[in-house]
């Protein structure tokens, strides 16, 4: 029986930066973009506030750009304060090479199982789709998807009775399968 579960955001993570006001190490995305230009050229942050002073820090998205070479729907994007596009940047892994910021995913997502009526058959096999890169280990979604402890899901995958073709011990954000043998 194939179930189909779902990895899917509640919403924005936290940005992990310390914050040079107080030292704090969580900023949260404000939703809201700070567009400055430069005759032909443009820059364009993202803002964050620090969740314990409320400092406010910019995260850049273009830097020195011709504004000729910036597609019109992005920059009216960033003039909406699209919060679809603060999502779409916190994503970006150049966004976040080039600010040199990771993500907080606590509490920021949830498991979609659509229900765990199926889980009484004896073999069970399980697609798990992510719609954000969201690291999460695989262990941990496969305990709290069918009802378990982390310890049973590790007797389980030590007696072969649940196996995949990804390491399930660390953590994944892309798409996976695996097969729970009762």
């Amino acid at each position: 029986m194939l179930k189909n579960w779902v990895v899917v955001p509640t919403c924005l993570p936290l940005v992990l930066r310390r914050c040079h006001a107080c030292a704090s190490e969580h900023f949260r995305a404000s939703g809201k973009f700070r567009v400055n230009a430069h005759h032909k050229l443009i820059d364009a942050w993202l803002l964050a506030l620090c969740t314990t002073c409320g400092e406010t820090a910019k995260f850049t998205v273009l830097e020195r750009m011709n504004v000729r070479s910036v597609r019109p729907e992005l920059l009216d994007r960033l003039h909406g304060n699209d919060p679809g596009l603060t999502a779409e940047l916190l994503q970006d892994p150049v966004v976040l090479r080039r600010n040199r910021i990771t993500l907080d995913w606590d509490d920021a997502w949830r498991l979609d199982t659509g229900g765990s009526d199926q889980l009484d058959h004896e073999v069970i096999d399980v697609s798990v789709r992510f719609a954000a890169r969201i690291p999460v280990r695989p262990m941990r979604l496969i305990a709290e998807g069918c009802g378990l402890s982390r310890a049973e899901v590790e007797r389980l995958i030590a007696e072969g009775k649940l196996v995949s073709a990804v390491r399930l011990s660390g953590k994944l954000s892309g798409d996976f399968t695996f097969i729970l043998k009762r």
